[in-house]
């Protein structure tokens, strides 16, 4: 209740202070527009005098010409009021935020001194002090910052290992509280360690969507919405709620300020100024200071159109909530590809890097980690150069247990522009993406001088699903910028095949089609060329497409033809003169309804089948 008074206080302070400030700025533009339209009616009078012996026709010139420079006048002071309004409103909420962060720190250490003595005195008169066999208590002074021993995986490895906890956290978001000690007190009474503490505070807070509530213009500090006021006024963000919280539930908590690489960033970009400007949490859990950003971990609805309204239970048990859990207890190493505190000791690495080494770690979002992706070669930037030939490589290693799953896309357009085509072909095609193993590569080669962004995007599919060809979403796991400084060859674009990577390794993943003949995407051939797989399950109605740039697909269809001889495929293609061509492949599992017209068209035939994978061939007398 003392905090509570102390922060109403806070609020009549901000109220009144608003008040006086829009006041005055309303007596100032009110002098100023007085003094500069009695300027503007004594040089009218004048004008007047001047001109009374005139034809009327110019002094009713003038007199409009007075009306409109009167008009412009009323129009120019209005926008210097909404200018300086503006303008003070955005100082007066950096005054009110760094007031109510103020507030809050004082209020949580005070709730934290309170707190430990209460548990010291509990502690002692139920000796809970046993020959130092219980676990060490929680400390009653916040630590210093320090890397933790241990990373996230030694705390959970899935997070439905707080399935219990998270679902008190979704009932208590849907009702209301009138004070923090009621909230506090539903969402960590029975909870087990700190760890789920801190986990229901933030499942809260990412499952409440505090930006969406709807707040009444009169709202007092003892209304269940009243306890949010801070968000409906925007003195109090998600950070500085976390921290308020934790403290009521006895976890040490600090705010953290710094630079983020959020909505609007672009790889290369420097932090020259306070666009990208950010805070986050650190909270004491588990023995060490671990990251929360509860503000990128924030939920939105799936599979329902409507979210429950406050009070009410109908719809509960319908509802899931989608949110992103890399953003709880992150390890630092992972961290600090997307957050730079202001202070180093609050990397929490054990050597910190500076703003340059962050300005040039390579733009990821928290989908690479959650993946599991990592770079194969350290030296991966977020810029990168090419060579003299215009090509540069970017490489991106999945963990043996993804490898069946993860399927990726990319696109390339111009870094400053939002073109996408070079000479009427898509930039796509100066891409070549292949998978040898574990590793994924994106080779682009520049078709001209500049700068280019290759966004790569990837998802999580079993080949079921890739094989029912519904649409799938790709999300975006990392981005590059590609600086071609000067370009000594003339850059052809990739033959117009099928989107998606290059290479066998998609047969196999997907179809158990397994290569005899090449198992490399980049083939050279002589005029003819074989190219065999081995089924390992059943496969039926193979087609293949031939692709050459300036050519018509359907003129080259006749120099593609495959035959089946128990579980082997070949595929025997003629090449009508030397260059470089692309080979699509198109399969279906035996037994699927695909309804295939063997006398149909090829452009038919490719839709009812679901491509397998594709090769690059180079045709020349040579080979």
């Amino acid at each position: 209740m003392k905090h509570r008074q102390e922060e109403d206080d806070l609020y009549r302070k901000f109220s009144k202070h608003r008040e006086e400030e829009n006041r005055r700025i309303r007596d100032e533009i009110q002098d100023e527009w007085e003094r500069e339209l009695e300027r503007l009616t004594l040089r009218f009078q004048q004008e007047m005098q001047v001109k009374k012996r005139r034809p009327d026709s110019e002094i009713g010139a003038l007199t409009l010409r007075h009306q409109q420079e009167r008009a412009d006048l009323e129009k120019n002071m209005t926008l210097r009021r909404d200018k300086k309004k503006e303008s003070l409103t955005r100082k007066m909420l950096e005054h009110e935020r760094a007031a109510t962060a103020a507030l809050v720190e004082k209020q949580s250490h005070e709730m934290m001194e309170l707190i430990q003595e209460r548990r010291s005195e509990y502690m002692a008169a139920s000796s809970l002090y046993v020959d130092g066999e219980e676990a060490p208590p929680y400390p009653a002074r916040a630590p210093a910052p320090q890397p933790p021993l241990v990373s996230k995986f030694h705390i959970y490895t899935d997070p439905a290992e707080f399935a219990d906890v998270d679902k008190i956290a979704i009932s208590v978001a849907q009702e209301d509280q009138k004070t923090f000690t009621d909230l506090v007190r539903q969402l960590v009474g029975r909870c087990a360690s700190d760890v789920e503490k801190a986990r229901t505070i933030f499942r809260w807070i990412t499952v409440k969507n505090l930006n969406n509530i709807q707040f009444d213009d009169n709202l007092k500090g003892d209304s269940p919405l009243g306890l949010l006021r801070g968000i409906k006024h925007g003195t109090e963000s998600y950070h500085v709620l976390f921290k308020r919280l934790c403290s009521y539930a006895g976890l040490h908590c600090v705010v953290i300020k710094g630079y983020s690489k959020s909505a609007g960033y672009q790889p290369g970009v420097r932090f020259e100024d306070n666009r990208f400007r950010n805070s986050w949490n650190a909270v004491y859990v588990a023995g060490a200071w671990r990251f929360v950003q509860c503000n990128w971990g924030a939920r939105h609805l799936v599979n329902a159109k409507d979210a429950p309204r406050p009070g009410s239970r109908g719809k509960q048990d319908s509802l899931r909530y989608e949110y992103d859990d890399h953003y709880f207890l992150t390890d630092p190493r992972e961290f600090i590809y997307e957050f730079f505190p202001l202070q180093p000791d609050w990397q929490l690495l054990k050597t910190p890097v500076t703003l340059h080494d962050f300005e040039e770690l390579p733009f990821v979002r928290s989908l690479f980690f959650r993946y599991g992706l990592y770079f194969s070669d350290p030296n991966t930037k977020a810029v990168m150069y090419t060579d003299s030939t215009g090509a540069a490589t970017m490489r991106i290693a999945m963990p043996a247990h993804m490898q069946s799953s993860l399927i990726f896309h990319y696109n390339l357009k111009f870094y400053d522009t939002e073109g996408d085509g070079f000479d009427g072909v898509s930039l796509k095609r100066f891409v070549m993406q292949s998978v040898v193993g574990n590793v994924v590569s994106f080779r682009v080669h520049a078709p001209c001088s500049g700068a280019f962004l290759l966004d790569i995007f990837a998802n999580a599919v079993t080949p079921r699903e890739y094989l029912t060809g519904e649409p799938m979403k790709f999300k975006s796991v990392c981005k590059f910028k590609i600086c071609c400084a000067e370009l000594q060859t003339v850059m052809v674009p990739l033959p117009d095949c099928a989107s998606g990577e290059w290479g066998p390794t998609k047969a196999t993943r997907l179809f158990g089609l397994v290569p005899i003949t090449h198992q490399e995407a980049l083939v050279f051939a002589g005029r003819e060329l074989e190219l065999q797989f081995r089924m390992s399950r059943p496969l039926a109605d193979f087609m293949a497409t031939l692709h050459k740039n300036g050519v018509d697909e359907k003129r080259l269809g006749k120099f593609v033809q495959q035959a089946v001889s128990d579980d082997v495929v070949t595929f025997y293609i003629t090449f009508p003169e030397e260059g470089q061509y692309g080979l699509d492949i198109y399969t279906r599992e035996r037994g699927s309804s695909s309804g295939l017209q063997q006398n149909g068209s090829t452009e038919k035939e490719k839709h009812l089948l679901t491509h397998c994978c594709k090769y690059l061939i180079n045709s020349s007398k040579r080979n």
